[in-house]
């Protein structure tokens, strides 16, 4: 019984391990310019090791910091990145092709969907805007919020920028 038990665990190791190989010769094969194992590697991006910039005066009112977290890797469409606002300070009024997700990771902002209220969002809150909604968020007058945003990418373009907030829609 024990040389019984003994050859069906040497099969089944030698049935995995001709698996494998034959896995790893087709990634090979489906990916010529990369190995399986590159193809496969874990990437880590290090706290700080990228360099934020100013947002631009064009799609944002106030002082506003973003950090690129990361790029879309294919075959994903999603890239996110750290967005500052300080006190006052707020984006302009644009719609995203497939969507967005905010998590509010510091301060207190306001989000508003055009047509709509301005709603408070604070740290811990995550938000959901759906593809085309015309949106605007920001700071609030006196606080400054930092937020996490994610977005797919349609066609290459993540965002369609439009007019900015003026200070009457902001201050509804």
């Amino acid at each position: 019984m024990k040389r019984f038990a003994g050859t069906l665990i040497s099969l089944s190791l030698l049935v995995l391990a001709v698996s494998q190989a034959q896995t790893g010769a087709m990634l090979a094969d489906a990916f010529p310019t990369a190995s399986a194992q590159a193809f496969h590697s874990i990437k880590v991006t290090r706290s700080g090791s990228q360099q934020p910039s100013k947002g631009p005066a064009e799609y944002f009112t106030g002082s506003v910091q973003i950090e690129p977290l990361f790029p879309a890797h294919d075959p994903s469409r999603a890239s996110g990145g750290k967005v500052t606002f300080e006190p006052g300070a707020r984006s302009a009024w644009h719609t995203h092709p497939l969507g967005q997700t905010l998590i509010v990771t510091d301060g207190t902002g306001w989000i508003q969907q055009w047509g709509g209220p301005i709603k408070e969002i604070r740290k811990g809150d995550v938000i959901w805007i759906p593809a085309e909604v015309k949106n605007w968020h920001g700071a609030t007058p006196n606080t400054a919020m930092t937020h996490v945003a994610i977005q797919e990418e349609l066609n290459g373009k993540a965002v369609e920028w439009m007019e900015k907030v003026t200070d009457e829609q902001y201050r509804k």
